[in-house]
């Protein structure tokens, strides 16, 4: 028998019992009967204490491994955390370096043409010199073969 069981049992015999008169309410009871139910209750609460232990145990071990779970979780988050803000970071560095890149092969690619442009432009000028001066000399030739064609 449970120990609610043995409870409800002297709770019987009281209700079952004579009373007596002249005497407040006290009433006669068995004592062998009650000394056994008594023993009996002994007997059952170590085990029901025993679960009830054994349950707090389990309540303290659930409420560590949550607890311990829960840091874990939080540990993952921060690395996790870590890593994408190491992530971008290391992104961001990237754009800044190919801004860089780009914007030097801008100045780059600007500073060709312009170099390029001189260049021809000096070639040009330089050739039209040369053509200029050729021009003259075919002129100076053309005139002096005028001349000498018309002294027969």
């Amino acid at each position: 028998m449970s120990v609610d069981e043995l409870l409800d049992s002297l709770d019987e015999m009281i209700d079952r019992s004579w009373g007596l008169p002249l005497l407040g309410g006290r009433c006669m009871l068995d004592a062998e009967r009650v000394r056994e139910i008594i023993d009996d209750i002994r007997l059952n609460l170590p085990a029901e204490i025993r679960q009830a232990r054994a349950i707090v145990a389990d309540r303290s071990e659930i409420v560590r491994n949550a607890r311990e779970e829960a840091a874990a979780i939080v540990r993952a988050a921060q690395e996790k955390a870590n890593a994408m803000i190491r992530e971008d970071e290391i992104t961001r560095n990237a754009r800044e370096k190919a801004n860089d890149i780009m914007t030097q092969a801008n100045q780059q690619s600007k500073e060709v043409k312009i170099a390029a442009a001189d260049f021809v432009d000096k070639l040009m000028h330089n050739c039209e010199e040369a053509m200029a001066g050729s021009l003259g000399e075919l002129r100076q030739a053309r005139q002096a073969l005028r001349k000498t064609g018309r002294k027969p």
